[in-house]
């Protein structure tokens, strides 16, 4: 749903890497709907573009990518949540009979997962938020650039609150440096904005890459927002947390320690998004 830069991106590379024999796709822009759908087609590859919204019910997987996107203008995700949240409303309409797995992309991303989690009935396992992935891909660009090595983790919310874990580091990062990469990972996607309208590379990658995890079965751990009910003493909010991802969608929520500042920081993360969540027409 929602074949702008980022949803047209994530059709082509699915349709190039073979990860896909039918693509059903879903816009409010009839023009740019029928564009990617012929362009989709000119590239001569063996695979069916529909655009009958009504098959998206029998889809494995659904992408939820329509929306606002963020711009110049827009200081945060969730600023984008007035604007968004009647585009997730029309969407339930077409996920009421859907059994499959949904990716939500829309940004606040977290809200709307948890929105469409619940307006939809789909079960929480099976709805997905994506940008945990993308945030640890910068986290750990970060780290490279300041010779830190490790695993760089980023949970919490998909905007001002992130949390990068540092406790996969190998040396110590203090608080000042800590709070340093923070704010650059807080800034990491307006600088792309800013110079070429939106982020469309980075996410798509990522997307394509959560997709392939699904329908292969990894059962490997990735950052993803997922409902929780309980796990990180949260509940009624959508987060990014540890999810060991398979083709049911998240197989577990894995609860893993955080020290003294990634705790205060996931907590902050919490409360903000279970206020905006708290808000919503449930």
């Amino acid at each position: 749903m929602g074949v702008g830069k980022i949803g047209g991106e994530v059709a082509f590379l699915a349709s190039v890497l073979g990860l896909v024999d039918e693509l059903i796709l879903h816009d409010t822009s009839v023009p740019l709907l029928e564009a990617q759908r012929l362009d989709l087609l000119h590239t001569g590859l063996d695979i069916e573009v529909s655009t009958d919204s009504r098959a998206a019910e029998s889809a494995d997987i659904c992408l939820f990518a329509a929306g606002s996107p963020r711009n110049p203008l827009i200081k945060t995700r969730a600023d984008l949540l007035s604007a968004n949240l009647p585009v997730a409303d029309a969407a339930i309409r077409t996920l009421s009979r859907f059994d499959g797995i949904l990716i939500t992309v829309t940004n606040p991303m977290d809200v709307n997962n948890y929105y469409l989690c619940n307006k939809s009935g789909i079960d929480r396992h099976r709805c997905i938020g994506f940008g945990g992935q993308l945030d640890s891909a910068r986290f750990n660009l970060a780290l490279s650039e300041r010779c830190l090595s490790g695993e760089g983790w980023v949970f919490g919310e998909h905007g001002e609150h992130q949390v990068p874990v540092f406790g996969r580091i190998s040396e110590g990062v203090l608080p000042e440096m800590r709070e340093e990469i923070l704010t650059e990972l807080r800034g990491s996607s307006m600088e792309v904005i800013n110079g070429k309208g939106g982020t469309v590379f980075g996410p798509a990658y990522h997307i394509i890459d959560l997709i392939r995890q699904i329908l292969c079965d990894s059962r490997q751990t990735i950052p993803c927002s997922a409902v929780l009910d309980g796990e990180y003493g949260l509940d009624r909010c959508s987060l990014g947390v540890p999810v060991q991802i398979g083709k049911e969608g998240i197989r577990t929520i894995e609860e893993w320690p955080l020290d003294g500042w990634e705790q205060q920081k996931f907590d902050a993360a919490g409360a903000f998004v279970q206020g905006l969540c708290q808000n919503l027409d449930l």
